[in-house]
């Protein structure tokens, strides 16, 4: 039998309007209403419930309401409803009233004949005092909470909207950071593992692999079990003391640049760093090397005399008046001498220097008749500008190689060179007790056996297309069988302190600008996410007054641009804390999406209370009592505010994140009977330990 929609209406009122304003609207409850389970929503439902939704007629459908609270005033007479209530004696009477947080609107659209709903954020407006509050369906409510467009990746249920499905669009999620925040043992690191997950596996199709790119920077070491080698997700896994199945951890020292440099030798802004980028950019350009082989030499001698005669033609030498035109001759005769040297030493076999001896040869005989004429033709000229650049290319130059290198352009070079060209730079300007310092830390940093492994590239040489290709990821069916691997996990765990802020900060300054001149060269960006694991060790708020900046500073202004330009070029970040109230305010208030589980600190409520708006507040107070797995998901990714049971992982999934189990220890056993050993071996600890 089919129920009228006004007979519905009266069969889902639970109470009226008695208060509006744009961010508070106060309800009375009807004296029938229920006080523990409502059955009149077609199944038992908790009611009333703080944070749970209800419904207000208004002009273009229904205003959703989220409750903030519940309270019980005194009616100074009943509130009657019928004849049947006229009996009731004239004394106060109990009223129970609810305040509601409007949050959006449902609109009744048909579709093939049947209702359906549709929500939408915002509300254009309000309902007036008397209108009725109803209780959503269960249709209603999964319309309020599995609302939005492209939602792909189901992370959770429910449990105030009868376990209606939480799923996010990764668009959205990924696409302006998500921030996850909450206290150690509140299944943060779940969360994110999880989200990782459930995303590859939702995108991953028959037969084919995803084309995504997570990179976790994972300072405990927790990752591996849930992403390495040995998982379906078949991770790469980064390590300083790397096993058979691990990558080498490396980082070389050419890769930093010239801030990075600088807050790790902490030079002084005045005298040392200016000799310092002067060094770096030497280095850069190959313009100090303490064994040269003789291709580079002659390399080197062909670009400069090629800059040198595109500049004679640029400014008109050749054929000027006199005596520029006999100062050229001058310069090629030198030349030429230069090349007749290089000639004997490569051998009478090789025969790369051959042509352009021959062509200067010919240039300054044409001129070495008394009366000859010093001017020369601008088709001799440039005959010669080619010669040379032919010359240059057979020895491996190349038109870019002409250009002095910045000083943070990532070229190799050997850390040695660095400091013997320091010390050079030292005593030709005479700031040697001024540098003194500067060299011992870069000669601490190179002879450090704990920060060689990373730092140093001297035996087997890092090349960067191939680092970015294994750190970053290669295309799907590249490589070997099974060599792809969506996650990358770099285990900063055995990372030394001295640097592991260092380590963090060009990782991921590589990752950006790779980025970058991917957009740049493809016009089109290449997605990535960053994780951030314990994010409040690397993006920490720091003083922006000091001259000299010290290289957690460095790491976190990193992030700060990552957090500011990343989205513009496919960089996704996920900020994952137990201290907001530590975090950078530049990296929080660019995160779009926050998924918050239980925060009990006073500090780092407020800091998260202040990243929302004032109606969304009341929601915020139920975080110092959630539960673990349990999380409030709010901003870009989500429709409205939504309180979520986050979907299991099994052990092998999770991270290694466990609290200890001291009670099986001190026992020996745990609770299946079974052996709990653990052996106090502190010989092979210090022996591993004064390895170093």
């Amino acid at each position: 039998m089919s129920v009228l929609p006004i007979e519905q209406i009266e069969q889902l009122r639970v109470g009226s309007i008695d208060f509006v304003s744009p961010n508070e609207i106060r309800a009375i409850l009807d004296i029938d209403a229920p006080d523990a389970v409502a059955l009149n929503a077609g199944t038992p439902r908790n009611f009333p419930r703080v944070n749970s939704y209800v419904l207000v007629i208004c002009d273009n459908g229904y205003l959703v309401g989220q409750v903030e609270w519940l309270a019980v005033e005194h009616s100074p007479f009943p509130k009657r409803k019928g004849l049947q209530d006229f009996g009731l004696i004239d004394l106060p009477f109990p009223l129970r009233k609810l305040s509601l947080n409007p949050v959006g609107t449902l609109k009744r659209v048909s579709k093939q004949g049947r209702d359906n709903y549709k929500f939408q954020r915002g509300a254009d407006s309000f309902p007036t005092i008397g209108a009725s509050v109803l209780l959503p369906t269960d249709h209603q409510l999964r319309s309020i909470v599995e609302s939005g467009d492209n939602r792909r990746v189901v992370i959770g249920h429910s449990p105030l909207a009868n376990n209606a499905n939480v799923a996010i669009d990764p668009d959205r999620l990924f696409g302006r950071h998500v921030a996850v925040l909450g206290n150690t043992g509140s299944g943060k690191s779940c969360s994110v593992a999880g989200l990782i997950q459930w995303s590859i596996e939702a995108a991953t199709e028959k037969g084919k692999e995803p084309n995504a790119r997570f990179i976790i920077l994972d300072p405990n070491g927790e990752y591996t079990r849930a992403f390495g080698p040995k998982t379906k997700f078949k991770g790469r896994v980064f390590k300083v003391d790397a096993g058979a199945e691990d990558h080498q951890l490396k980082v070389p020292s050419w890769f930093w640049n010239s801030s990075e440099w600088a807050a790790f030798t902490k030079a002084s802004a005045k005298v040392q760093l200016p000799l310092l980028k002067r060094a770096l950019r030497a280095m850069r350009n190959e313009e100090f090397e303490l064994h040269t082989n003789l291709d580079l030499e002659i390399k080197r001698f062909l670009g400069t005399i090629l800059v040198a005669i595109k500049h004679d033609k640029s400014v008109g030498s050749p054929w000027a008046i006199f005596p520029r035109p006999k100062n050229v001759l001058e310069r090629i005769i030198c030349w030429r001498k230069s090349i007749g040297h290089y000639q004997g030493r490569l051998g009478a076999d090789d025969k790369r220097l051959d042509n352009l001896f021959e062509n200067l040869q010919k240039y300054c005989d044409d001129r070495d008749d008394k009366y000859s004429k010093l001017n020369a033709s601008v088709d001799e000229i440039d005959k010669l500008i080619l010669n040379i650049a032919d010359s240059f290319g057979a020895f491996g130059g190349d038109e870019k190689d002409l250009f002095p290198k910045g000083e943070d352009i990532p070229l190799p070079f050997e850390g040695d060179n660095l400091v013997s060209y320091l010390e050079a730079l030292a005593q030709q300007t005479g700031n040697e007790q001024h540098v003194e310092y500067l060299i011992a830390r870069i000669r601490t940093m190179l002879a450090d056996t704990r920060m060689k492994p990373i730092t140093n590239d001297s035996e087997k040489k890092v090349d960067l297309a191939e680092w970015l290709e294994t750190y970053i990821g290669k295309d799907v069916g590249e490589g070997k069988e099974g060599e792809h691997s969506c996650v990358s996990v770099i285990d900063l765990s055995l990372v030394p302190n001295e640097i592991i802020h260092l380590v963090t900060a060009v990782i991921s300054r590589i990752i950006l600008e790779s980025l970058q001149r991917y957009r740049r060269l493809n016009n089109v960006t290449l997605p990535t996410v960053l994780v951030a694991e314990e994010a409040h060790t690397f993006i920490k708020r720091y003083r922006d007054d000091s001259e000299n900046q010290d290289v957690a500073s460095i790491c976190c202004q990193v992030f700060e641009k990552i957090a500011r330009e990343g989205r513009k070029f496919g960089l996704g970040l996920i900020v994952s804390s137990q201290r907001p109230s530590e975090l950078s305010p530049t990296v929080l208030s660019q995160c779009n999406t926050f998924l918050l589980h239980r925060i009990s600190n006073d500090r780092d409520q407020e800091q998260v209370h202040k990243l929302v708006p004032d109606n969304l507040r009341g929601l915020l107070r139920e975080l110092p009592s959630l539960p673990s797995q349990h999380a409030i998901l709010m901003g870009w990714a989500s429709e409205l505010p939504v309180l979520v049971k986050m979907n299991d992982l099994s052990e092998a999934q999770r991270p290694h994140s466990d609290d200890p189990h001291f009670w099986n220890v001190w026992k020996g056993k745990d609770e299946d009977g079974k052996t709990v050993a653990r052996k106090s071996d502190w010989k092979s600890v210090v022996a591993d330990w004064q390895k170093g």
